[in-house]
């Protein structure tokens, strides 16, 4: 099954806290199931954003409450997988700020996986 990198908190929030797109500048054909990796970068004013909009998720909440981003999430491999499908570039979804939006069904957390992140969607290697 393919891998789509995403940076945390926005990995976390796809599996845990519904969103429902995930933001990218480029479109994709692509359909179907995949993995949901997470980078090892962390996005503070992405942080912000989750927060101010979605203030009763409970992991966001600890975070912006003094919990080290470390001790919160899984950084650099696989912590589940969701379904895509659509790409769009016009959404009502709260999570849409992108010019292309993958619009994804059905995430589910899995036990965390570590691996190595690629661009685009890829192949990982566990």
């Amino acid at each position: 099954m393919k891998a789509l990198s995403v940076n945390q908190p926005w990995a976390w929030a796809i599996v845990h806290g519904g969103k429902d797109i995930e933001n990218r500048n480029w479109k994709t054909s692509f359909r179907g199931p995949f993995w949901i990796h997470a980078g090892k970068r962390f996005d503070d004013e992405g942080l912000v954003w989750i927060g101010s909009r979605f203030p009763n998720l409970p992991i966001i909440i600890d975070v912006l409450n003094g919990m080290s981003p470390e001790e919160a999430f899984n950084f650099g491999g696989i912590i589940g997988w969701a379904n895509l499908v659509d790409c769009v570039d016009k959404s009502d979804s709260p999570w849409f700020m992108g010019t292309y939006g993958f619009v994804l069904e059905n995430a589910e957390p899995v036990d965390f996986l570590p691996c190595r992140g690629m661009l685009n969607f890829f192949e990982p290697k566990m």
